[in-house]
């Protein structure tokens, strides 16, 4: 069976409905605006599926640190001082069993709210996704809707001792955690007065931090407001679990599970097991994971095995960055799809900025030939400069051809982050950080999206004529995507045969075939800014046998947009598209028989 190709919108919950424009560095969500579960009304979410999207993932929605009280629900504030931002970084975990009490519009009923968003999007025909943090937890985890017997993180640790196998946390005994020293001028809430911070934070012992850091005292730039999880993996690497054996990379999930049945795994193994099961329950589609090539693979294998055990079809979007690693993930640990940002992200938008040419994507493709369809593409998430900001392409126009190239070049799904269909260049200080990503760590607005969100109605009502011809852009692209079967088909690029002296095409355009049945697709990027090209784009031998085209000239249509068209010339020793091309033009074209 031929993979089918989906579109995944990934969104910040927090701040999709926020209609509030202050934006006020530091503000409080009485200021700035919070966005609410509610705020994904049917209109929002018909409107997004009609942008060409299948899979929503709802970013921020577990109870993570914040600063703030809910007095209603009896959840006290988080310390300032390990909390990242005034809202908190959605990856630092307080309670894997309960949402985020700011997406509500009555805390008391929090989970209600996000299940019925859930529903929702499934009325509307689509699936949602949430992040699951396998890697670390905020510093005060504290679970308040754990089912029966499920007991919290650490809450059964022998903190004496550094590591023991069945700890979730890993220890410095005998030390008190202390917050990092602050850098280029930061304070806490930007220096706002708050009770809390009039105490120091108190964490005995203290345990290593997110990102390794086995120092009570780690540096500014650690991820110190999150503690490092136990897998079994001993401080000297080695491994207290039964590891894989070559042959699993060749196993079905059956296989996979099996195996991990009679075995016996570490605590917090079983914990994460019993997370996603929660959450599959509640209807969830299935999850994106945080960092994680940081856990050992033979989790991956166990967890993933036991997901689709309960739920055949649910999707495991996992962040991994080491190319060297990306097979194991595949293979053994059973993850549907990875990041392709090494590869192919950075490679594109080396090509937008004027750094690098269109022959570097040979290799690149070449490379993940036999994983292709796992690779997820994207060229923004909340972790990446938005394009349209100073850092990127300042003009999202200049990303159009990127667009269409990593949206149409393999079986791969595609994902986009809301507001990069209007051209959001995340300008605002919001507190944390720097502008040029949407800041995920306090309150905020996203004037471009509030733009097309028209005050809750949905309908883009305030977006600029040429804001409103970039979203029917995106619209044309990602529902293509849904419905060419040649998508789901055969590649073949057609580069190397056309980068030639005075040809006309060079090493800012990208030329590609796919086909399948019926179906045969030229895909032509040109990622030139500033000049168009003409040239006879040469079809190679063996393409001509394979396709058995017809002898003679004929007109050709292009059918993504449906706005251009031009003639093919095929003769018995070669064929060719005659092509004219504006700048930052793309085009795909159907060739019949």
């Amino acid at each position: 069976m031929k993979p089918q190709k989906f579109v995944v919108y990934h969104v910040f919950t927090r701040l999709f409905g926020n209609k509030n424009t202050n934006n006020k560095p530091w503000g409080t969500k009485e200021e700035n605006g919070v966005g609410k579960f509610d705020d994904f009304t049917d209109k929002a979410l018909e409107e997004i599926r009609k942008l060409g999207v299948t899979h929503i993932w709802y970013t921020g929605v577990l109870h993570h640190a914040m600063v703030g009280d809910f007095p209603e629900i009896g959840v006290g504030s988080d310390h300032p001082a390990v909390v990242k931002g005034r809202a908190g970084s959605p990856y630092a975990i307080r309670d894997y069993y309960q949402v985020n009490p700011d997406l509500a519009v009555n805390p008391s009923r929090r989970l209600e709210e996000f299940e019925d968003l859930i529903a929702r999007t499934h009325r509307h025909g689509m699936k949602a996704i949430i992040d699951i943090v396998p890697n670390h937890v905020s510093r005060h985890y504290e679970g308040r809707n754990n089912p029966p017997g499920v007991r919290d993180f650490g809450a059964d640790d022998d903190t004496s001792v550094s590591y023991r196998r069945d700890n979730n946390f890993y220890y410095i005994p005998g030390e008190a955690f202390e917050v990092p020293d602050p850098q280029n001028g930061y304070q806490p809430l930007g220096g706002e007065p708050h009770q809390l911070l009039k105490k120091e934070y108190r964490e005995f012992p203290a345990k290593w931090t997110g990102n390794g850091s086995r120092q009570a005292k780690p540096d500014f730039y650690d991820w110190y407001e999150t503690a490092k999880i136990n897998y079994g993996i001993r401080p000297d690497g080695g491994k207290d679990f039964p590891e894989l054996p070559p042959e699993s990379a060749k196993w079905d999930l059956t296989q996979h599970l099996e195996f991990w049945k009679e075995k016996d795994v570490p605590d917090t193994w079983k914990k994460f097991r019993d997370i996603t099961f929660f959450w599959l329950e509640k209807n969830m589609d299935g999850f994106r994971y945080d960092m994680a090539e940081m856990v050992p693979v033979e989790f991956w294998s166990y967890l993933n095995s036991y997901i689709k055990s309960q739920k055949s079809d649910a999707i495991q979007i996992a962040e991994v960055y080491n190319p060297s690693l990306y097979r194991d993930f595949i293979f053994k640990g059973k993850v549907d799809y990875l990041y392709d940002k090494v590869g192919l992200y950075d490679t594109l938008k080396e090509i937008v900025l004027g750094h690098g040419h269109t022959d570097r994507l040979l290799a690149i493709l070449e490379g993940l030939k036999n994983i292709e369809h796992h690779m997820l593409h994207f060229l923004e998430n909340h972790d990446e400069v938005r394009i349209a900001s100073p850092e990127f392409a300042k003009n999202p126009w200049k990303a159009m051809p990127a667009m269409v190239l990593s949206a149409l070049v393999s079986t791969s799904p595609t994902m986009i982050y809301f507001g990069q269909e209007v051209g959001e260049p995340a300008a605002e200080w919001a507190g944390f950080g720097h502008p040029n990503r949407t800041s995920i760590f306090d309150y905020i607005g996203v004037p471009q999206h509030q733009k097309w969100m028209n005050a809750g109605k949905f309908d883009g009502g305030q977006l600029s004529a040429n804001e409103k011809a970039l979203r029917n852009y995106y619209s044309e692209v990602l529902n293509f995507t849904l419905t060419a079967p040649a998508l789901r088909g055969e590649y073949q690029e057609l580069h190397t045969l056309n980068c030639r002296p005075h040809s006309g095409y060079g090493q800012k355009q990208f030329a590609f075939a796919r086909w399948e049945g019926n179906q045969k697709l030229i895909v032509v990027c040109n990622f030139d800014e500033h000049h168009g090209f003409m040239t006879h784009l040469k079809l190679p031998k063996e393409l001509l046998r394979k396709w058995k085209l017809v002898t003679g000239t004929k007109e050709v249509h292009e059918v993504m947009f449906g706005k251009k068209k031009t003639l093919l010339h095929v003769n018995e020793n070669e064929a060719f598209l005659e092509l004219d091309f504006g700048p930052l033009e793309s085009a795909v074209f159907e060739l019949g028989s």
